[in-house]
């Protein structure tokens, strides 16, 4: 192959990771406006990822089950995530997700990233995360200032999104300096996650399977499992192999405002010219704080 074919390749891979992780809050929006439980959509993504991923994982030695920093970054990016992300978007619209995971994950790890051990931030990198704010508060002054009508749960909602948004950021950061391989991450958690999540679910947690059409639960079950956990992680590898990690990241950037302008026709929802706005500067924050940043290889979008 050559480089022009590698090249190009390269930029397909990072359309189609960009086309699952926006599909993502779209997804996942579209079941918080279900009569699913957070818990039903998070037991369809990882039963079926560990069904998928499970005849790969043999080869998953007996030291790595027992590793407690394998548990911690499950029960982070598994766990933690999914169900404070599923909950999030039963309350707050599509746009306000778009902004609060793939958008303010830049601010988020380098938050985290300084507190662990004191990292330096980049002058350009700095810019960035000025832009991300500046997006985040666009989308927040209207609701403070009563020129839009907001409420409690939407704010839960929002809160919710963050938590989760804060907890893939440590996953991140943690995964990032523990060293543990993409590959290994991706089954580990999705079948440790499974473990751990899908009994307490079966024998405790409220359900609401019956109340949606077969439709819904093919929908999410075949989304949710294979799409962002494994077919988007290959993808992203692919593209970060083929045309470089600042590349992949620049256009990875653009998930909050393709999600957030595509759930106004796909959903419904509102959007606002301040939304607009705030999507427009979180992206472009979020491009320009992963420009500098030689180390992408590690990091993931928030699916």
């Amino acid at each position: 192959m050559n480089k022009r074919e590698t090249m190009l390749g390269g930029y397909l891979a990072a359309a189609g990771t960009v086309a699952i992780w926006s599909g993502f809050i779209l997804i996942s929006r579209l079941a918080g406006r279900s009569p699913l439980t957070p818990y039903d959509v998070l037991a369809l993504r990882l039963g079926t990822a560990a069904l998928l991923l499970a005849p790969f994982c043999r080869d998953i030695a007996a030291a790595q089950w027992r590793d407690l920093r394998l548990w911690v970054l499950a029960i982070l990016g598994g766990l933690l995530y999914g169900v404070c992300v599923y909950a999030g978007f039963k309350q707050a619209p599509a746009a306000h997700g778009a902004i609060l995971l793939p958008g303010i994950q830049p601010f988020l790890v380098a938050a985290c990233a300084w507190l662990l051990g004191g990292t330096e931030m980049a002058p350009e990198r700095r810019l960035g995360l000025i832009g991300i704010a500046l997006g985040i508060g666009c989308v927040a002054w209207p609701v403070f200032s009563g020129h839009t009508a907001w409420s409690v749960e939407m704010l839960i909602g929002d809160a919710l999104i963050l938590v989760s948004s804060l907890a893939w950021a440590w996953f991140t950061v943690l995964a990032r300096r523990w060293g543990y391989a993409p590959w290994l991450l991706t089954r580990f958690i999705a079948l440790a996650s499974a473990l751990l999540f899908l009994p307490i679910y079966l024998l405790f947690l409220p359900k609401a399977l019956d109340q949606v059409g077969p439709g819904m639960l093919v929908l999410q079950g075949l989304y949710q499992g294979p799409g962002p956990t494994i077919v988007a992680m290959l993808l992203f590898l692919r593209a970060v192999h083929s045309i470089g990690a600042e590349r992949t990241g620049a256009m990875v950037a653009l998930v909050p405002v393709l999600a957030g302008v595509a759930a106004a026709p796909v959903l419904g929802e509102e959007l606002s010219g301040w939304l607009l706005l705030g999507l427009v500067l979180v992206s472009a924050g979020a491009i320009q704080a992963v420009r500098p940043l030689r180390t992408l290889r590690s990091a993931t979008c928030p699916t």
